[in-house]
C-alpha cells in the first residue's frame, strides 16, 4: 500500500479548537470581507468557495489516512491505536506524509478520540446553505466518532440568512459559532471596518442563538484606545447583554505591523491603554454586563497579574459562568489594580 493522501488544511482556528485537538476541515479560502484594519489573517489572499466535490474528496482523503494508519495499528497488534510504531510503519509506506501539512493534525486528532472538527476558513456560512448542509452531512458520516463541529461566522451573513436554513445548518451538525463582534460601539465599529453596525451584531447573533447554535462572541479590550474607552466598553457590554451568547472570550487590541490600525497608534491618532486603563476598561464592561454567559479570558493578552504573581484571570477555556461569578470576576480585577501592573511585549501576537 502506497497512496496519497490530497487534502488542505488552513492556517487559523480559535485557540479553544487547538485545545480539543479539532479536525481542521477546509470548506472555504480566506476571507469573504477581509477589510478589517486591526487584522493580518488572510490579508493579501483571495477569499474561495470550494466547490461541494472538493470539500468532499478532502473528506475521504482524511478517511483514507484514518484507515491506513488504523490498518498498521491492527497489523502491528495494538487494535487499531495510534502508536509511534504504527505511525512509523505508514510513514515508511508512505514517505510523503513527512511534508504533508495536515498530517500530523489528522493523527493527534486521532490520537485524542476524533471527537471535535473546525471548518475553516473565515466565514464558512457564507456558502450556499445546500451545499455547507451536504458538506457537513458528508463529514458526520465519514468520522461518527465526532461530537462538536465549529466555524467562523460575520453576525452580517447570519443576519442575512433564513432562521429556516441556519436550523436546517445547525441539524445537519455544525454546533458552534465563533464570532469576532470586536466592539458593540457603532463609531468605533465604522473606524476599524468591521462592515457591521452594533444592530446587525445583534441580530446575527440572536438569530444563532434562536437556531439553536452554541455562540461564542470574541470582543477586543483597549480597541478604542484611551479615545473611545467609556463608549467601547459600555456599548460592547451592551451589545453583549442584548445577544447574551454561550461564551464571551476577551482578545485584548495589540497593534499587529503593517495593519493600518498600527499606523494609527505610530501616528498618534490611537493612544494605547496602558495596563491599569486596561483593567479599569475590563472593569467597566463586567460591571455593565448582564449576561448568563461563560466569560472567557482564554489568551495570553489577559496576560495581568496580582501581588501574589498569579494571574488575575485564569485562561480556561470555559471561563466563569455569569452571573454566578460575576463579582468574583469584579474582585479578581480590583486585585489587578491594587498591584502596579508592568507592560508586557508580545512576540507574534
Amino acid at each position: 500500500m502506497s497512496r496519497d493522501y490530497p487534502f488542505e488544511t488552513g492556517v487559523y482556528r480559535p485557540p479553544s479548537e487547538g485545545g480539543s485537538a479539532s479536525l481542521l476541515v477546509r470548506f472555504t479560502r480566506n476571507c469573504p470581507w477581509n477589510h478589517c484594519t486591526f487584522c493580518t489573517m488572510y490579508k493579501g489572499k483571495k477569499f474561495n468557495l470550494r466547490p461541494l466535490a472538493e470539500i468532499k474528496a478532502d473528506i475521504n482523503a482524511m478517511a483514507n489516512l484514518v484507515v491506513d494508519l488504523q490498518a498498521e495499528s491492527k497489523a502491528l497488534g495494538h487494535g487499531g491505536q495510534v502508536t509511534r510504531n504504527a505511525i512509523l510503519a505508514l510513514l515508511e509506506k508512505a514517505p510523503d506524509l513527512n511534508r504533508h501539512p495536515g498530517a500530523d493534525m489528522l493523527i493527534q486528532w486521532m490520537a485524542v478520540g476524533g471527537k471535535t472538527a473546525f471548518i475553516q476558513d473565515g466565514n464558512s456560512m457564507i456558502m450556499p446553505p445546500q451545499d455547507l448542509i451536504a458538506a457537513l452531512t458528508h463529514l458526520r458520516q465519514t468520522f461518527p466518532s465526532i461530537e462538536r463541529i465549529t466555524t467562523y461566522a460575520r453576525a452580517r451573513t447570519l443576519a442575512q440568512r433564513s432562521l429556516e436554513d441556519l436550523k436546517a445548518i445547525r441539524a445537519a451538525g455544525l454546533n458552534r459559532l465563533h464570532l469576532g463582534l470586536e466592539t458593540g460601539d457603532d463609531a468605533l465599529l465604522k473606524q476599524i471596518k468591521k462592515g457591521v453596525t452594533a444592530d446587525g451584531h445583534i441580530e446575527g447573533g440572536k438569530k444563532a442563538m434562536e437556531a439553536g447554535f452554541q455562540v461564542s462572541e470574541y470582543w477586543m479590550p483597549g480597541l478604542g484606545g484611551k479615545e473611545m474607552t467609556d463608549q467601547h466598553a459600555e456599548n460592547t457590554a451592551r451589545v453583549l447583554s442584548e445577544v447574551n451568547p454561550h461564551y464571551i472570550r476577551s482578545r485584548p487590541f495589540r497593534p499587529a505591523p503593517g495593519t493600518p490600525m498600527a499606523d494609527q497608534v505610530n501616528q498618534g491618532q490611537i493612544t494605547l491603554l496602558d495596563p491599569r486603563e486596561q483593567l479599569l476598561e475590563l472593569r467597566r464592561m463586567v460591571q455593565n454586563l448582564e449576561v448568563s454567559s461563560k466569560v472567557c479570558f482564554d489568551h495570553m493578552g489577559n496576560y495581568w497579574r496580582t501581588a501574589s504573581g498569579d494571574l488575575v484571570l485564569h485562561h480556561e477555556y470555559e471561563g466563569y459562568q455569569f452571573p454566578d461569578e460575576k463579582q468574583a470576576v469584579l474582585d479578581r480585577i480590583e486585585l489587578g489594580l491594587a498591584y502596579k501592573q508592568e507592560p508586557v511585549r508580545f512576540l507574534n501576537f
